[in-house]
């Protein structure tokens, strides 16, 4: 197949509407988590306040994912995206003017982010039903893929210019530019035309229970999700919070900005190599992507260079976009098209809660042991995790959708 092949689904005009927006509110996004991490570091330079901002975002997130599933099931996607992404760039924008004023304090930039983190809980559940709306299933394989790639592009974009921003204009900027970025994102889905949905005359609870018989009744789902919770404990912990923390006693904050740059240049070579590879086996080809951020633990706790730490993400990006492109598309090929938002929210809730466990557990853990062991125990532990996985033949076994399928 030729790359005008692989390419074809940009000519539906919604996909490449959905697309830019992605990238763009991707690009901003990308910026935001260090300039926020540096942010709250300029007020407090303690490993627990980091993560006190950060499961500030991620409890309220966690909280409200059913109804964001729900909602998303019962109202127009696209709407619930727009709002969403309204009050993110709002709240946004003011924790830009609290920290660029010098009157940040804590409290304010987790309230701010408790805020986006609700937001952010509607967002990602209606953003699974887009593509699988406008596309045929045989087509959604290179749509992911592309979005993807659009998606990577802005991520090693954003983690350039975040290392730039931050490093020279201070995270406040970079705040500020994931602000307008939010409501850029927001005027161009305002351009999106998708089909109308039925609307659900039931009550929201039933709706939750049709949504967890669909999520149970598939192994695959449920064990790579249970896996993930513990999967996003450990990486919450040993990179999100750990690393900059590393990085700011060791490589500086540009070197951190250049990590990223480098995670989001892994991310695109993983969306070219899911373009053109096209996996039979999507799930089985993402877990063992997984396994590439075991290096990365085991570099911060060992070797924490600019140079190798910034290499080892490289192919952690890699790593990552396999699995996210083959998640992404066994969702949208297997689960019906009106109960995704809601399969979707159960499964960001199983993978997101334990999240705010590693968080706020991290700093304290590291001063009581060493961050170096708490990496390695990390590295172990994800190692263990996913071999595990692998060994259940639903997951080992799930395929994609051929081309030649009918749309369900």
């Amino acid at each position: 197949m030729s790359w005008r092949e692989d390419l074809a689904v940009l000519r539906h005009r919604d996909v490449r509407i959905f697309v830019s927006a992605r990238f763009v509110s991707v690009l901003g996004s990308s910026i935001a988590p260090i300039a926020l991490v540096f942010a709250v570091l300029d007020v407090s330079d303690a490993a627990s306040a980091v993560g006190i901002v950060v499961a500030a975002r991620s409890i309220p997130n966690v909280v409200f994912l059913l109804i964001g599933g729900v909602i998303s099931d019962r109202l127009p996607r696209k709407l619930v995206i727009i709002v969403a992404n309204t009050v993110s760039g709002l709240t946004q924008a003011l924790a830009a003017v609290l920290v660029l004023s010098g009157h940040a304090e804590i409290w304010q930039l987790a309230a701010i982010e408790a805020v986006n983190g609700i937001a952010s809980a509607f967002v990602l559940p209606a953003m699974v039903g887009i593509l699988p709306s406008i596309l045929d299933r045989d087509e959604l394989p290179q749509a992911n893929a592309v979005s993807g790639f659009a998606r990577s592009i802005a991520m090693i974009g954003g983690g350039a210019v975040a290392g730039v921003i931050v490093g020279f204009a201070g995270p406040g900027i970079g705040l500020a530019v994931d602000a307008v970025t939010f409501l850029l994102g927001a005027f161009l889905l305002t351009l999106l035309r998708l089909p109308p949905i039925e609307r659900s005359t039931t009550s929201v609870l039933h709706d939750l229970r049709v949504g967890w018989t669909e999520f149970a009744s598939r192994q695959w789902v449920w064990t790579v999700v249970a896996a993930f919770m513990l999967l996003n404990l450990i990486f919450s912990a040993c990179y999100q919070i750990l690393g900059p923390v590393i990085a700011d006693d060791t490589f500086g904050r540009i070197g951190w900005g250049l990590v990223s740059a480098s995670f989001g240049g892994g991310l695109i070579v993983g969306g070219i190599v899911m373009i053109r590879l096209k996996p039979r086996y999507p799930v089985r080809i993402g877990m063992f992507g997984m396994l590439s951020i075991v290096p990365m633990y085991l570099c911060l706790a060992l070797a924490p260079y600019t140079a190798a730490v910034a290499g080892v993400a490289f192919v952690v990006g890699i790593g990552f976009e396999l699995f996210g492109i083959g998640w992404e598309t066994a969702l949208g090929q297997h689960i019906p098209l009106d109960k995704l938002s809601r399969v979707s929210s159960y499964d960001m809730l199983g993978s997101f809660i334990a999240g705010p466990i590693g968080q706020l557990a991290v700093g304290y853990l590291a001063a009581v042991t060493s961050v170096k062991l708490v990496e390695l125990y990390g590295a172990g532990v994800h190692l263990v995790i996913v071999a595990l996985t692998l060994l259940v033949p639903s997951v080992w076994r799930l395929q994609r959708v051929q081309t030649d399928s009918v749309k369900a």
